[in-house]
């Protein structure tokens, strides 16, 4: 087929597909017949046509005396990444938000090709986002054992599976302090805050690093999980659960705090559907979108794992699904740590096989996390392709703020708290 044929759209008749369609054009330059959003994605470094620059982002536009826009980036405000809001406001209120991300593209999926040792492509899946180190290192481990048809043992499973729930419950404590901080209150801000600490120095306990780098290994593991680390990990939730527990019935029978949470940034069950959302920002609106349900792996079939599904799409549901799965999450923990596997773990030689087309999906903390390999004739990868959720989730931080004032746009992206550095890959 030529490949600059036009193609017909999937988006004009589900918008699920829009910027993977967008995606396509811009690395392939393919073109679309009637896709209603043709616009740059990213602008990586090896894309088609190397006149389009990020500094010409044709920003939606709408003329009138009444309106103004808002520019926020592209570094954002805080110490946080790059990233381009432009609000089209009538006085306060939010009218219109277009996301303009791409100031980062770090070529991380050329990179996978070009690095041929496990140990460089593992290195490089612990930096795909420093936030979601355990859910993207899990989907490439499963991934890289599938193509070497290599089946892990219960230990590595649990400690796959604890850790993806260690880093659930370390970023949703992180987020509730930061939405507490984003309106004004500080007694949440501070206990959230410092509730977030013993968690990741447990990781840090067990594997010599707060983000569990070094942790998650295709085949192996450099750092059994033990009866020691149990007896550690149930008395570091002993302690953190009575805070937890104290600061959260706080939080959520204050009325200063409910007023900014309940019904800001609505995001509706037919709008979360129709843009294909996932994860929290799909649970949020009544939709179940969980892999650990849906595509359960590791020890989560074990578990029987139930969804946590609210039903108002606002920050308030946001933040009720982080104070539930963090109950959840623990409760998990403490079953799979009452009977520890035996260390299954031989060595073994980890070889890919030829012409496989593998993928692996994990349900990180945000939401679903999608790694794909395809392998030539003699096992060597020939494509990588890494979808983080928040590709999927951003736009929903644009529709959320319509018509809300322009003062609830930091507790709206905080809610949802999605990745910049997982979108700009």
């Amino acid at each position: 087929m030529d490949a600059k044929q036009p193609l017909p759209s999937f988006s004009k008749h589900n918008l699920v597909f829009e910027k993977f369609e967008r995606e396509i054009h811009e690395n392939f330059g393919i073109a679309y017949t009637d896709h209603p959003w043709l616009k740059p994605v990213r602008y990586p470094f090896n894309r088609v046509d190397k006149n389009s620059a990020v500094a010409d982002y044709p920003f939606f536009a709408i003329e009138s005396e009444e309106l103004h826009e808002v520019g926020v980036g592209p570094i954002h405000a805080g110490i946080i990444e790059p990233g381009h809001f432009r609000f089209i406001c009538n006085g306060e209120q939010i009218l219109h938000l277009e996301i303009q991300l791409g100031y980062q593209h770090r070529g991380i999926e050329q990179l996978f090709l070009e690095k041929k040792k496990l140990f460089q492509r593992i290195t490089l899946t612990e930096n795909i986002a420093g936030d979601s180190v355990a859910g993207h290192t899990v989907a490439f481990v499963n991934l890289w054992e599938s193509l070497c048809k290599y089946q892990p043992g219960g230990d590595l499973q649990l400690a796959r599976t604890l850790a993806l729930e260690l880093e659930r419950i370390a970023m949703h404590t992180g987020d509730l302090s930061g939405m507490c901080t984003d309106i004004a209150y500080q007694l949440g801000s501070a206990v959230f805050g410092r509730l977030r600490t013993p968690v990741i120095n447990y990781l840090q306990s067990w594997c010599g690093n707060r983000l569990s780098k070094g942790l998650i290994r295709a085949g192996k593991t450099n750092f059994p999980f033990t009866g020691a680390l149990a007896d550690e990990l149930n008395k570091m939730f002993d302690a953190y659960e009575k805070d937890f527990e104290g600061i959260s019935e706080e939080l959520f029978s204050l009325p200063s705090a409910l007023a900014r949470f309940e019904k800001t940034g609505v995001i509706t069950t037919e709008q979360a559907a129709t843009i294909g959302t996932v994860g929290m920002s799909a649970r949020m609106s009544a939709i179940s979108r969980d892999i650990r349900f849906s595509h359960p792996h590791d020890l989560y079939k074990a578990l029987n794992h139930q969804p946590v599904i609210k039903h108002h799409g606002d920050v308030y549901s946001r933040a009720q699904i982080r104070k539930q799965e963090i109950n959840q999450s623990i409760g998990y923990i403490r079953q799979l740590i009452q009977n520890l596997p035996e260390n299954e773990h031989k060595d073994s030689l980890l070889v890919p096989s030829a012409n496989s087309f593998t993928i692996s999906m994990v349900e990180g903390w945000r939401g679903e996390i999608c790694h794909c390999a395809i392998t030539d004739d003699s096992g060597e990868l020939i494509l990588y392709k890494i979808k983080d959720p928040s590709f999927h989730n951003w736009l929903a931080v644009a529709l959320s703020v319509r018509n809300n004032e322009i003062s609830d746009f930091p507790i709206c992206n905080k809610s949802f708290d999605l990745s910049y550095c997982g979108h700009d890959l």
